[in-house]
C-alpha cells in the first residue's frame, strides 16, 4: 500500500482591502486616543476610519485589543526610526538627536495612561515591541558614547522619561496646541546630553527596569 501524505492547507492571506481597513482603523484610533483620551467611542473611531462598526469589531474584538495594537504600532514605527538612525554613517550624536525627535512625534507618551491601565502589559506582542525599542535605543546611545559624543552617566530610561514628559500633556488636554514647543525643548535637553559633560548628575543612570519598578 502506498501512504498518501496529507496536503497541508495554507492559511488564506488577508485581502488587500481588509489590510487597508485595518491600517485605517489603527491610524484613526491612534489619532483619537491622542486627541480625546482612551474612552473615545468606537463609533467615532469607525467614522474617522471610514468603516463600519462591524469592520472594527471584526479586526479587534474589544477595546483592549485595539489599544494594544495602537501601542504596538507606535512602538514598531519608533523602532524603525531607531534602525534608520543606526544605519546612518554620520555623526553618532546627530543620529541620536534624529531618533529622539521622531520618537516624540509618535506621541507614545499620550498613550502611557492606557498602557498603565487598559490592558495586560505582559502580553507577548507588547513585550516584544517594547524590548525592541529599548534594545535599539540602547544601541544608538552606546554608539554615541563610544564616539565620545554622549555623556556616559545617562541611560535609556533618562532619555525615555524626557521624551515622554516633553511630548505631553496627557491625551485630551490640548495636546496638539503645544506641539510647537516640543522640539524646541527636546533640543535643549539633547544639548545637555553632549560630552564632555559640564556637570555631574545626581544619582545614577536610569534604566527601563528602574522605570518599571517605580
Amino acid at each position: 500500500m502506498q501512504t498518501v501524505t496529507p496536503v497541508r492547507q495554507k492559511a488564506p492571506r488577508p485581502r488587500a482591502d481588509a489590510l487597508r481597513n485595518r491600517e485605517r482603523i489603527v491610524t484613526a484610533a491612534r489619532e483619537m486616543f491622542v486627541e480625546f483620551g482612551p474612552e473615545v467611542p468606537i463609533d467615532e473611531i469607525a467614522r474617522r476610519a471610514g468603516v463600519g462598526n462591524a469592520t472594527v469589531y471584526r479586526n479587534f474584538p474589544d477595546r483592549e485589543a485595539l489599544v494594544r495594537e495602537v501601542v504596538c504600532s507606535v512602538m514598531d514605527r519608533t523602532s524603525e526610526a531607531a534602525e534608520l538612525a543606526l544605519a546612518g554613517t554620520g555623526d553618532a550624536f546627530e543620529a541620536l538627536e534624529r531618533f529622539v525627535h521622531v520618537a516624540a512625534d509618535e506621541r507614545i507618551s499620550a498613550l502611557c495612561p492606557m498602557m498603565a491601565s487598559t490592558f495586560d502589559q505582559r502580553h507577548p506582542d507588547l513585550e516584544a515591541a517594547r524590548e525592541r525599542v529599548e534594545q535599539l535605543t540602547e544601541e544608538i546611545m552606546d554608539r554615541a558614547k563610544a564616539a565620545g559624543r554622549l555623556r556616559t552617566d545617562v541611560g535609556v530610561g533618562d532619555v525615555m522619561v524626557v521624551v515622554a514628559q516633553l511630548s505631553r500633556p496627557p491625551a485630551g488636554t490640548a495636546c496638539m496646541s503645544i506641539d510647537r514647543f516640543v522640539h524646541r525643548h527636546l533640543q535643549l535637553f539633547l544639548d545637555g546630553l553632549r560630552a564632555p559633560a559640564p556637570s555631574e548628575l545626581p544619582g545614577t543612570a536610569v534604566t527601563m527596569e528602574d522605570l518599571r519598578r517605580s
